[in-house]
């Protein structure tokens, strides 16, 4: 095994040197600066944000994106789950045993391993469970930089092993699936490779994940689609990723780690660790976009792109328009050999984070924010219907 590894690393770092995989340390400077933006996002905007936030909804009629349970676990009590149950879902008055057993999926939030909370979610997660019939359930996991990588993993780990041992929930075992966005994603697919957990997650869906530390994050935007015909914050001629992913990237990974490590970088995983069904979502203008393309391609034996071939097209889709036929570089789909089921699906005209709610305070930009809240619709569609009618039978 660590042997194919060290193979598969050697092929998807061409150009890296060896000594710079291995996390460095920051000079003094730099380490200061990071740690102070890390503080300031923290403490001082989010931290107060959360607390006013908290304070309305004490005064505030019930929003309909509220979890209907949330449940703490001994294993990792700072870490409740927020818990969606579908509208047509009515618990048995009876024994456990007799409890309609429900599809679930399991969702990761993003924020750079930083920032962000499980309730950034909440709007996604209700409307996923409303629309499929799905118990869905939110995971939180500790933040770096307190907590730097592997905590993360290993705390999801806990928390998942725990719903999926809680006879009181209606999670049907054999229809698991695990979603992450952003560095959730990462986490979704770092998480699934722990031995604990493998085979017993049956889907993966990495929604614009990082898979990829080695990279640098320069050489990665290079790759990503720039549109300025499309004007507003999308026509920017810089993602606005760059400017905090040296700070995400420093309070997650401490020197010394190595870059390449599939539970860090799960570019770098041998399939056989994984779920054997992975849906791949990304953002044409999103510089993660083109690292998902590659590991969605390297899973499904295709020819997988160059570290600078640019991702999409140059030619803008329509509003709300998923490309989802006749194109490649937007959509396929592939099984293998060995029973693996793999989709890719690039998400046109959209930024990271284009299906959150919380983008829209950044953005400030009603015709891109339209455009996602379609696209968004469009991708939870697809996701549910094939879980039930793909990856889910697949397992049974």
């Amino acid at each position: 095994m660590a042997d194919a590894v060290a193979a598969t690393a050697a092929l998807d770092t061409a150009g890296v040197q060896e000594s710079d995989i291995i996390a460095r340390r920051h000079p003094l400077g730099q380490r200061i600066k990071y740690a102070l933006m890390a503080f300031v996002w923290r403490q001082l905007l989010l931290k107060p944000m959360y607390f006013l936030s908290s304070i309305k909804s004490l005064f505030a009629a019930r929003n309909k994106n509220d979890p209907d349970m949330i449940k703490r676990y001994p294993a990792r009590k700072s870490l409740p789950v927020r818990i969606f149950f579908p509208p047509s879902y009515t618990p048995s008055p009876e024994s456990t045993t007799k409890v309609t057993k429900l599809p679930t999926i399991l969702t990761i939030h993003g924020g750079g391993f930083v920032l962000g909370r499980p309730h950034d979610n909440d709007g996604w997660n209700r409307d996923f469970s409303t629309r499929h019939g799905f118990l869905v359930i939110g995971l939180d996991y500790s933040k770096a930089p307190s907590h730097p990588f592997p905590t993360a993993t290993h705390d999801l780990e806990a928390v998942i092993t725990s719903v999926l041992s809680d006879s009181s929930l209606p999670v049907d075992v054999g229809r698991v699936a695990v979603a992450g966005f952003s560095a959730g994603g990462n986490l979704a697919l770092s998480v699934c490779q722990l031995p604990s957990l493998q085979g017993r997650l049956a889907a993966a869906i990495p929604v614009y994940p990082v898979v990829d530390f080695v990279t640098p994050q320069e050489t990665k935007a290079r790759a990503r689609r720039y549109k300025p015909a499309l004007g507003g914050f999308r026509a920017r001629e810089r993602d606005f990723l760059l400017a905090m992913s040296p700070m995400f990237n420093w309070s997650y990974v401490n020197p010394g780690t190595r870059r390449d490590d599939p539970l860090l970088s799960p570019q770098f995983a041998e399939r056989g660790t994984l779920p054997r069904s992975i849906f791949m979502i990304a953002c044409e203008m999103d510089l993660l976009g083109p690292e998902a393309w590659r590991m969605a391609c390297k899973l499904a034996g295709k020819k997988v792109p160059a570290v600078d071939e640019v991702i999409g097209k140059e030619e803008t889709a329509g509003k709300g328009e998923l490309i989802t036929e006749g194109d490649e570089r937007f959509a396929w789909e592939e099984e293998t050999e060995d029973g693996g089921r793999y989709k890719w699906l690039l998400v046109p005209d959209t930024i990271h984070g284009f299906d959150q709610d919380n983008i829209a305070r950044l953005v400030k930009d009603p015709v891109t924010m339209e455009d996602a809240r379609i696209k968004r619709d469009e991708v939870i569609g697809m996701v549910g219907v094939w879980l039930l009618e793909k990856a889910f039978k697949k397992e049974s």
